[in-house]
């Protein structure tokens, strides 16, 4: 893959980016419609490629909080059109990486000395490329080393990417208000955190030496001596991403083992830590050739509040949200119902929740869960495309939910397709053993 030996650091050269990719995109419908007049069967697909591809290349240029933002809607697989999640799939960790010379520039600024100088071996191509960092390998006194070195600039481009982002999203999710900056002061704050390496080593530490009791599951060692506020130096781990490993063959014991592994992971962090490892994408986990899993990035780390947590999975018993007294009360206490909502408002928005939650809860209220089981996935499927096409939900206020939402929600859909495409069957108490 092709190096690239500058990143646009400063607000004009980011917006401009972003206006070229607009302009792309604009030709793009121009194409489609001018087809379209010709063609009245013609489908989208075409114009979903041809949009995808040109997002992802605007993106792929700026680094940082914008190609996050592609790597989060990348998970959205019920959501987004197929064309865009295969594309944003690759800001996981496949992007083109800096060059040898900007790396050792970066690496400098960063921690001020050259990487020759801190370990005995380090590799100037790197291994891995994401969103808002890449990886390379080094070795020093006979350890194989990971040494992860953050973009430049990504951490100063933060505020002004979203801002860009913000009349999109606005537009996107009907929101309205005032009460809409809660969302993006959480997205904001947790980008923030991502690019706090002191920070992620802290938490990988605090997470990795609190789980390690979880059986087939695997972390490296953090070095903090070596690793600085935008480096971090592990161990490195030897092991296929789980994007490659769910392509293969795989057995039925193999996909649960590992599924298991990752639940249970998953839910002792939520009920015993109330702090969860929020960006469960599959460039963030290896399989080791004995079919361990291995956790290798801690950067987004979502503290549950307690205010949160109680009636989030008090929604996840079916007689409570059979109750309608007590589903409601709870819908406001999770801020989904408003003080100034209407009658119409209220009855539209209950029956919403109540619908969405009576599905994704589904795997809570048995013993094992098959997460390859196609008929829940075909009605995730299904009640996407209903609220999608729902006219009346575009004229309602979009301001649903605590902000705690966001990240919390992210990781459930995200544990669930990983577990999906594991095609693994859960005992859902089994993390209890670990408490």
């Amino acid at each position: 893959m092709k190096s690239i030996d500058k990143i646009p650091t400063g607000k004009l050269g980011r917006t401009t980016e972003m206006m070229k990719t607009g302009v792309k995109i604009g030709g793009n419908y121009l194409k489609y419609y001018g087809k379209k007049a010709f063609n009245s069967e013609l489908t989208r697909d075409e114009l979903d490629k041809d949009n995808a591809e040109d997002i992802y290349d605007g993106l792929k240029n700026l680094r940082g909080s914008a190609l996050k933002v592609a790597q989060m809607l990348s998970m959205e697989k019920s959501l987004l059109p197929s064309a865009y999640v295969e594309k944003f799939s690759l800001a996981q960790f496949s992007v083109p990486p800096l060059s040898a010379p900007l790396v050792r520039k970066t690496f400098k600024k960063y921690h001020g000395e050259y990487p020759e100088d801190l370990y005995d071996n380090f590799t100037a191509n790197s291994v891995n490329a994401a969103s808002i960092g890449q990886v390379h390998k080094a070795e020093k006194d006979g350890r194989k080393l990971a040494v992860k070195i953050q973009y430049p600039g990504v951490a100063d481009s933060i505020s002004s990417d979203l801002k860009m982002v913000k009349p999109v999203a606005i537009k996107m999710f009907n929101l309205q208000g005032k009460d809409s900056e809660k969302y993006f002061k959480e997205v904001e704050g947790k980008l923030l955190e991502e690019t706090d390496y002191i920070l992620e080593v802290e938490q990988s530490k605090f997470i990795s030496e609190a789980c390690e009791k979880i059986e087939n599951l695997k972390f490296p060692k953090y070095y903090k001596d070596l690793s600085s506020e935008r480096i971090i130096t592990m161990d490195w781990m030897q092991g296929k991403h789980l994007s490659e490993f769910v392509k293969e063959d795989f057995s039925k014991e193999d996909g649960d083992k590992i599924g298991q592994a990752l639940w249970d992971f998953y839910m002792f962090q939520m009920h015993e830590l109330k702090a969860v490892h929020a960006d469960p994408h599959p460039g963030n986990f290896l399989v080791d050739e004995k079919q361990n899993l291995i956790a290798i990035d801690f950067g987004c780390i979502k503290k549950v509040p307690e205010d949160f947590y109680v009636p989030y999975f008090e929604l996840a018993v079916p007689k409570n949200i059979n109750n309608r007294p007590f589903f409601l009360s709870k819908l406001r206490e999770l801020e989904i119902l408003r003080p100034d909502d209407s009658e119409r408002e209220i009855e539209y928005f209950s029956a919403l929740f109540y619908e969405m939650l009576s599905l994704f809860t589904s795997p809570f209220h048995k013993e094992n869960f098959d997460f390859s089981d196609e008929e829940f996935w075909g009605k995730i499927t299904e009640l996407s495309e209903k609220y999608s096409k729902d006219t009346e939900l575009r004229k309602m206020n979009g301001n649903r939910g605590s902000k705690h939402f966001l990240y919390i929600n992210r990781t459930f859909f995200g544990l669930y397709n990983l577990l999906h495409d594991l095609k693994a069957e859960i005992k859902i108490n089994n993390f209890r053993k670990y408490l």
